[in-house]
């Protein structure tokens, strides 16, 4: 691990720290200025960070290695990233909002469609690496991954690419999205499908077969 890889590991506690002090003073001092600057802490500073991490050591799909001599950029992304993972109800309350949580992606640098539905409960590892398009609908607990990590020959490789899930598709509970994965618009899986890295998924033609096959096609 890289000197910067380990300073990075420290961005997390900075955050929190500099969230919760400034939460303190401002409750002790009833001081709105430092509860505005909590939230920057929480949701300003990790994105700002993020963008300019990005715009020095750009996150390169494919495969790579995360020890070693060389610098990993998606370490440094996922430690900016990370508070959201441990603490998943400071993006609850943005999906509570309608828009706000697309805004909060786009900001992140993901591609995110108009009218998409995010429900409450919902896991995403890498916020840059999103394309969704209009009018997706995400059932609970839905996760997508962007990465995976897996031992190799001393090592830890790391894969990276970005997932796609096209206009109008139907994001069944508790259902798995690995990176590279693509789902054409119209798709519907079924709750808690397990969509493996780099698969195509086409269901919308054979989900139309079924509805008519039940009467429940218009």
């Amino acid at each position: 691990m890289t000197l910067l890889s380990k300073f990075l590991s420290f961005f997390p506690t900075l955050t929190l720290s500099l969230a919760t002090v400034s939460l303190a003073y401002g409750i002790w001092e009833h001081s709105l200025w430092s509860v505005m600057l909590c939230l920057f802490f929480l949701y300003g500073f990790p994105i700002l960070s993020y963008r300019i991490h990005h715009s020095v050591y750009p996150l390169e799909n494919g495969i790579s290695y995360l020890q070693g001599s060389d610098y990993s950029p998606w370490w440094g992304s996922h430690q900016f990233q990370l508070i959201y993972i441990a603490f998943p109800a400071l993006e609850t309350l943005l999906r509570l909002v309608p828009g706000v949580f697309s805004l909060w992606l786009r900001l992140w640098g993901a591609h995110i469609g108009k009218q998409v539905y995010w429900t409450p409960a919902l896991e995403i590892a890498d916020r840059g690496l999103l394309t969704i398009g209009d009018g997706v609908v995400f059932g609970h607990r839905v996760g997508m991954y962007s990465h995976i990590i897996k031992p190799r020959r001393d090592n830890l490789m790391l894969y990276l690419k970005p997932i796609t899930i096209g206009d109008g598709s139907f994001i069944g509970a508790g259902s798995y999205i690995g990176p590279g994965a693509m789902i054409t618009a119209g798709s519907y899986l079924e709750a808690g499908s397990e969509i493996y890295p780099n698969s195509t998924v086409n269901s919308a033609e054979e989900h139309s077969a079924e509805e008519k096959n039940h009467g429940l096609a218009d």
